[in-house]
């Protein structure tokens, strides 16, 4: 985005004068956008600013921009980031808010660096309290709705925040990743119910959790969080990954480090209720009670096989 002059938050005065619109190629949500509201839209890379600007914003753009197009700006660009800098600087700090179950998060201006992402002066920032259960689709809204109002606080004021700006602080610097499909597997001994909990909420919208049953990928759906099973169940099948199904909740209910979690469906060959997987798959396995065959009926997820699927690079947010 880049746009001309700032005055007032005021109905009744205007904050941005004008404003164009520059975009990656393909069909980006903020170019839609653009479009239905009559703004100029211009695709990245650019090689001259389009016009006179006073200053630059960019939002989740991923690209860095060039110091000579940097310095066309009198102002410089602004970059909103989602987190309270310099914790999480990278691509997905949302998603690592929520999987390393931080408790406080928010949003940041910053100007941007021409050679580095996320570690220029910091011209504002505001706290955000992370409500308990919060996901990251969740957690994303508030802090769009947040930054949408601390841009246009800090446009208001804006020479007076360049002058008041501050360099980032080393310590406490945190990198937030991209999120890769070898994050989704479950590795049953190592993680506990709220570490399962956090992963789920963090990155289940976009890519299911996963786990191998007798050497098929089934991906875990409808996830209900820490379950309480019957003593007999806990006695027959305490080893990690160990699944057994609870009729009155009509739940899958899998062993992790530290007790048992629970889904409601999988997808298999197809999607299938709890009912259905244990009626068409998992009872008939169990039922021939033979410690080899109920060591292959287990959910079984290992760091091997998530290292392979990273290094295979699959599903990249």
């Amino acid at each position: 985005m880049i746009a001309n002059s700032t005055r007032s938050i005021n109905s009744s005065e205007t904050v941005v004068a004008s404003l164009e619109v520059v975009t990656l190629s393909g069909n980006m949500p903020v170019k839609t956008f653009a479009q239905k509201n009559h703004l100029p839209c211009h695709s990245w890379p650019l090689e001259v600013v389009p016009g006179e600007f006073d200053v630059g914003v960019v939002v989740s753009f991923g690209c860095l921009i060039p110091e000579r197009l940097i310095n066309k700006f009198p102002y410089g660009i602004l970059n909103v980031h989602p987190s309270l800098l310099p914790r999480w600087r990278g691509p997905a700090p949302i998603f690592h808010a929520i999987l390393h179950g931080d408790t406080v998060t928010g949003v940041t201006i910053i100007q941007i660096h021409p050679q580095r992402f996320d570690v220029g002066p910091v011209l504002n920032q505001e706290l955000f309290h992370i409500p308990e259960n919060c996901t990251s689709d969740e957690l994303e809204g508030a802090l769009a709705t947040k930054g949408a109002h601390l841009l246009v606080d800090t446009l208001m004021s804006l020479p007076e925040r360049l002058v008041q700006k501050k360099k980032q602080r080393h310590s406490g610097a945190t990198f937030a990743p991209k999120i890769h499909t070898s994050m989704s597997w479950i590795v049953w001994e190592e993680l506990t119910c709220e570490q399962i909990d956090r992963l789920h909420r963090a990155i289940a919208s976009r890519i299911p959790l996963r786990t191998t049953w007798m050497g098929r990928t089934i991906k875990l759906l409808d996830f209900v969080g820490k379950c309480h099973i019957s003593l007999s169940d806990q006695r027959s099948r305490t080893v990690p990954g160990s699944v057994t199904y609870q009729k009155e909740s009509n739940t899958l209910a899998v062993c992790c480090k530290d007790g048992w979690v629970g889904f409601k469906a999988v997808l298999l060959k197809k999607r299938l209720t709890a009912a259905d997987f244990y009626n068409g798959y998992l009872h008939q396995v169990l039922q021939q009670k033979t410690p080899h065959v109920a060591a292959e009926a287990q959910f079984v997820s290992n760091r091997e096989t998530a290292v392979s699927c990273q290094k295979r690079n699959l599903s990249v947010l």
